[in-house]
């Protein structure tokens, strides 16, 4: 299943989620409060399972920078979460074996999804970061041939009724399983994954992974 347990920024919190059954680990290079070096992100990923997805986050950064980051860290997949150009997002594409791009619930690019050559889009709150949800209604008007990955204000409460809700290929969290930002609470990381594994394999239409 695509669980993805994003804003990572030190070794514990990798090897926890890991243990507890993520698969997806989502590190920012963006301006954020969980922000990492491409240095710290590779001491991090060079300690994960061969088969754990390491996944950068960017926000309107040069295909050139990001290109150098996936070199240096050592990811597999890149998550492209500002205002890239189905241009750009090809740049990177050519270099990274897994590309997911992402779309506020509201913004205008969502007219233009089949442009971009992605293997899934995200959709995420207008504010991302923000821990708030927006209305999943708005997912049943975009086109079905991407696979769908959510985010937004997701928690181990309301992650099953958002799967329900929405039917996504996965789904991505990151302040709803913190303690403070860039740090994961273990009680609250274990129930999403457990909350959320067993609703993507209940609910989802396309369980696997690209």
């Amino acid at each position: 299943m695509f669980v993805k347990i994003c804003g990572i920024t030190n070794a514990s919190d990798a090897l926890l989620a890991v243990a507890m059954g993520a698969e997806v680990l989502g590190f920012v290079f963006a301006e954020s409060k969980r922000q990492v070096t491409p240095e710290q992100a590779g001491e991090i990923i060079q300690q994960l399972p061969y088969d754990v997805r390491a996944v950068g986050v960017f926000r309107n950064q040069h295909p050139d920078q990001i290109l150098d980051v996936i070199s240096v860290a050592r990811l597999t997949g890149v998550q492209l979460h500002g205002q890239e150009t189905p241009g750009e997002a090809a740049l990177v594409r050519r270099r990274v074996p897994f590309l997911v791009q992402a779309f506020s619930a509201n913004d205008p690019r969502l007219a233009r999804i089949e442009d971009y050559d992605v293997d899934a889009v995200l959709l995420d709150a207008p504010v991302p970061g923000s821990g708030e949800t927006f209305d999943w209604d708005l997912v049943g008007s975009l086109p079905q041939r991407h696979r769908l990955i959510l985010a937004g204000g997701l928690t181990p409460e309301n992650v099953r009724e958002a799967v329900q809700a929405v039917r996504p290929w996965g789904i991505d969290v990151a302040s709803g399983v913190e303690s403070s930002p860039g740090q994961k609470d273990p009680v609250a990381l274990r129930r999403f994954i457990a909350e959320a594994t067993n609703a993507l394999s209940e609910f989802s239409i396309d369980p696997k992974h690209a």
